[in-house]
């Protein structure tokens, strides 16, 4: 098969039954420009049985699964198939508790294959919201007494938010950024890493926003308690209710990658037919994580 295209899990599951056929698969994404051999960089070798391949310089024999985010999966290539099809095309969040449920393995092994995943769907920064920008800050957690608006010493979680629109006046490209306040420096990231210096960007009155103008052509005016702002607060309805479908607590050190998640997901919806098979090149593409870097993020 070329790519898997769609959102039906039986269409899914009849296309790759096994883990033959996934790893079938993903040998196909990973050498479709050509092999070089991770160890010694020659790129003259031949295919060997179980989709491995052997290098004429190092004699090194390589995996499909080597150096990717799929390397060294111990509970089968087709289930980590099910998980990356599961996190990339259900509109709808997932826990680590509910995937390991749906397929026969620990929560802890589910809850470290999803931030594989996650780590594969960070932005890769290249490509700059360019547009009409709106941006705005919010919060995520639930109801407290008497913290309204911005208010610093609340035990929620911050994050501020960059909405492309089009022409249409429709969402076009989401970025969020998790942020400890509200001043010019927590602000200044998510303003570097994905606007582009000759977007138009529109906020609100806050005055955390006016040190950019010197970069960026921002224009302020006031919220009018959303309406100005429509589609910036839908988005971020959409995330909360996102998160509230998550039924685990989900820690500070964390959130950034559910925000990834969460952006590749509505960045890619108007590619739907081919987001699982985006996702899989992301994983193939991006550096498998390693024992030591399991334990430092088990230890947050």
């Amino acid at each position: 098969m070329e790519q898997f295209e769609g959102q039906d899990i039986l269409n899914f599951i009849k296309e790759l039954p096994n883990d033959a056929a996934c790893k079938a698969y993903l040998a196909k994404i990973k050498w479709q420009d050509g092999f070089t051999c991770m160890k010694c960089g020659h790129t003259k070798g031949c295919e060997k049985v179980d989709y491995r391949y052997h290098c004429y310089n190092c004699q090194h024999v390589e995996s499909a699964t080597a150096n990717t985010l799929f390397h060294k999966v111990k509970f089968g290539l087709q289930k980590a198939f099910c998980v990356v099809f599961e996190m990339s095309t259900s509109s709808k969040s997932i826990s680590s508790i509910q995937m390991g449920k749906r397929f026969s393995i620990r929560q802890g092994t589910a809850w470290y294959f999803m931030q594989k995943v996650r780590k594969a769907m960070k932005s890769s920064q290249k490509y700059p919201l360019e547009k009409l920008i709106h941006v705005d800050e919010f919060t995520v957690g639930g109801k407290e007494e008497g913290k309204q608006g911005r208010s610093y010493d609340t035990k929620k979680k911050k994050a501020v938010i960059a909405v492309e629109l089009t022409d249409g006046n429709k969402v076009k490209r989401v970025y969020i950024r998790s942020i400890k306040d509200y001043s010019a420096k927590s602000l200044t990231p998510i303003f570097e890493e994905h606007i582009s210096t000759s977007a138009k960007i529109v906020t609100d009155k806050w005055r955390g926003y006016q040190p950019l103008k010197e970069m960026y052509d921002i224009d302020q005016i006031y919220s009018n308690n959303g309406a100005n702002f429509k589609q910036l607060h839908i988005v971020i309805m959409q995330v909360k209710s996102w998160f509230r479908a998550i039924p685990t607590h989900v820690s500070k050190w964390h959130i950034q990658a559910y925000f990834d998640e969460f952006c590749f997901r509505i960045n890619r919806s108007q590619f739907k037919t081919s987001i699982f098979h985006k996702t899989i090149n992301r994983m193939v593409e991006s550096k498998p994580i390693y024992q030591n870097q399991i334990k430092q993020m088990l230890s947050v």
